[in-house]
């Protein structure tokens, strides 16, 4: 199973970026998918979570009313669309996948996709 992640770029404060995670070798809807973040000189922390039915969605207090996690089971396809960017959102963000059902977001993933940067500037 590979996760390839795109959609990341720089942006001025304010805009919005959408990313976007397919994934090959896998089917998604078999899958609990997750977005995280790394920003320069931090740990990785989650971002926002949707189990494989769609119906479980978590997200992270920062990206709650800002972030939308959605699936497109028919393009195998993941996105996180996010809006009114910040400074603070500068991070490497990746998509994650498991096929076990986490009853917590922050649980362990099988599968990661390489990163993709997102640089927000004031």
């Amino acid at each position: 199973v590979q996760l390839q992640a795109s959609g990341g770029g720089s942006v001025q404060a304010g805009a919005s970026l959408r990313l976007s995670c397919h994934v090959s070798g896998g089917t998604i809807s078999t899958y609990d998918m997750a977005w995280f973040r790394q920003a320069p000189g931090k740990e990785r922390i989650i971002v926002a979570s949707m189990n494989r039915s769609g119906t479980g969605i978590y997200y992270a207090f920062y990206a709650k009313g800002r972030f939308t996690i959605s699936r497109d089971n028919a393009k195998n396809t993941v996105h996180l669309q996010m809006n009114r960017l910040e400074p603070e959102d500068t991070a490497v963000y990746y998509c994650a996948a498991t096929s076990t059902s986490l009853t917590n977001p922050n649980g362990n993933y099988d599968y990661w996709g390489q990163g993709t940067l997102v640089t927000v500037s004031s």
